[in-house]
């Protein structure tokens, strides 16, 4: 009885409360986070690739491994792996927030399916962004002179973690107020700012791992 009350294609107040006049606005926000994320790692990666380049042109002996693809892919893996702790951890674990309860209590349960299905929205673009990660890491079998350290991989993890928890407690938390970390809290900023706090140590942490690997790093020889 539960499933047939609450399940969308049968249950019309769930489909109102989905296919209405916020359904694309709702839509472009779950992708909100994303299209910034995505933005951020193309201006930084082609600024790192630039200074990469701009070494290389100084000193055309170093002939220097690359860092920027190892950690460029990890980052985007990062981001959609931070994306499924998220939603796993806090929205179903935890069920501290869905992606719409600030504008939609899930008190009732038509209201909880109607968050439910942002949630799978959300989750199909954490599974889109991890896809393109491993892609990414695969793509780099297929290069030469990279460098490929291990704390460049755990370290663009944790920058990709941070930079979903920053961007999208920024735009989600505190721009568009979708949601609070902890919906049914007496203080929900302070939720809300200790959830940027722990993105901003993860980049820290992925920025001490990023330059221990880029440390490590020999310059290739050449042959003779």
């Amino acid at each position: 009885m539960l499933y047939t009350t609450t399940c969308i294609t049968c249950n019309n107040a769930v489909q109102k409360g989905i296919y209405n006049s916020m359904f694309y606005p709702n839509l472009l926000f779950m992708l909100s986070a994303f299209i910034v994320l995505a933005i951020i790692i193309a201006i930084f990666s082609r600024l790192a690739t630039r200074r990469y380049q701009n070494r290389l042109l100084a000193d055309p002996q170093l002939m220097e491994t690359n860092s920027i693809p190892l950690m460029a892919a990890s980052t985007v893996l990062g981001i959609g792996l931070g994306g499924f702790i998220d939603g796993i951890v806090l929205h179903q674990i935890l069920q501290w927030h869905e992606m719409l309860t600030n504008k939609i209590p899930a008190d009732t349960l038509v209201n909880k399916s109607i968050n439910m299905f942002w949630d799978g929205i959300f989750h199909l673009f954490t599974l889109i962004t991890t896809i393109i990660g491993v892609f990414l890491l695969w793509n780099l079998l297929n290069k030469k002179n990279i460098n490929t350290s291990k704390y460049l991989l755990w370290g663009g993890l944790s920058m990709g973690w941070g930079l979903f928890n920053l961007v999208e407690g920024i735009i989600d938390h505190q721009l568009l107020k979708l949601h609070n970390v902890k919906e049914w809290s007496d203080n929900q900023q302070l939720w809300n700012y200790g959830f940027l706090v722990f993105g901003l140590l993860l980049m820290v942490l992925g920025w001490y791992w990023h330059k221990k690997g880029t440390s490590l790093r020999s310059p290739l020889k050449q042959e003779v």
